[in-house]
């Protein structure tokens, strides 16, 4: 039971030391606050779930650096893609890429930076645990217990505000990817008249001259009828567009704050939709602050 119980102390603890680190290096990097946890609160599951996993499985071994270093990174690495992996399945979203680094796997590992997760485990386990662990000792049990159950259903909330959150932001990129689609069929129907009267007006080159003015005024106004109906559609199309970005990025904090926080994050059937939508929020807000 006791042991059970530092397990989950050392999940928040470190969860909450990962989650600091990650806003000092976005700080160092924006020269603002960024919360960069994956949930709301002030805490990064992966940091507390890896370091639990490698104080658990890998204790043993701190008498025996390189053993400990070779086994951390292998560890860390592996649960590092699983993370990525499970996320990028349940929301279909990519939140991190390490595709631009060298000798990666899919983009959520790469060798780097599970070089420095293991030199880091190391220094947890031989300098920094011993302290944390002494001092989560030092807590009454009973309170102990009563504060790991506040944190845990508070987490849980969490986790199903961020979750609600996401798929609300994905539903909003359907709307999105639709409309989209639309506009560029909308492009491509112009496009296709264009070129019908264009070859209609050459094969009446040899025409008389009363006929191809009479064609010409023909052609005049029916890309006249065909140009006030397509824009009647792009103009509906894109007020339903600016509605649904608005909507999203006014009122679903959660998308905001993912989105400051995994710069980085992919939709992964329409890579350059999430891209497009913060752009088209950015003019949104350009464009009020101008009114």
């Amino acid at each position: 039971m006791m042991h059970i119980y530092y397990l989950f102390a050392y999940f928040f603890v470190y969860g909450f030391l990962g989650w600091c680190v990650e806003v000092s290096y976005a700080t160092t990097k924006e020269r603002k606050f960024v919360n960069r946890g994956f949930l709301n609160g002030p805490i990064c599951p992966i940091y507390g779930l890896g370091v639990a996993i490698v104080l658990e499985l890998l204790m043993k071994y701190r008498s025996n650096l390189l053993l400990l270093y070779v086994a951390s990174v292998i560890l860390v690495s592996a649960l590092e893609w699983v993370t990525g992996f499970l996320l990028e399945k349940i929301f279909h979203n990519k939140w991190w890429d390490y595709s631009e680094m060298p000798l990666n796997l899919n983009g959520y590992i790469c060798v780097p930076f599970s070089l420095v997760w293991g030199v880091a485990c190391v220094l947890i386990v031989d300098f920094i645990h011993p302290l944390i662990h002494k001092v989560i000792s030092w807590v009454p049990l009973i309170l102990g217990v009563v504060i790991l159950v506040v944190f845990v259903i508070v987490i849980l909330a969490d986790c199903i505000v961020t979750a609600a959150g996401i798929f609300k932001m994905n539903h909003a990129l359907e709307h999105m990817s639709y409309i989209t689609n639309q506009l560029h069929d909308i492009s491509d129907q112009i496009g296709e008249e264009i070129y019908k009267k264009t070859i209609e007006a050459m094969d009446h080159q040899e025409a008389t001259r009363q006929k191809m003015n009479q064609a010409s005024i023909n052609m005049k106004e029916k890309q006249q009828e065909l140009s006030e109906d397509m824009r009647k559609q792009i103009s509906e199309l894109s007020i339903l567009r600016d509605d649904i970005v608005a909507k999203m990025m006014m009122e679903n904090h959660t998308s905001r704050r993912l989105m400051k926080a995994f710069p980085k994050m992919k939709v992964i059937q329409k890579p350059k939709l999430l891209g497009e939508m913060k752009e088209r929020f950015e003019q949104l807000k350009k464009w009020k602050s101008e009114k």
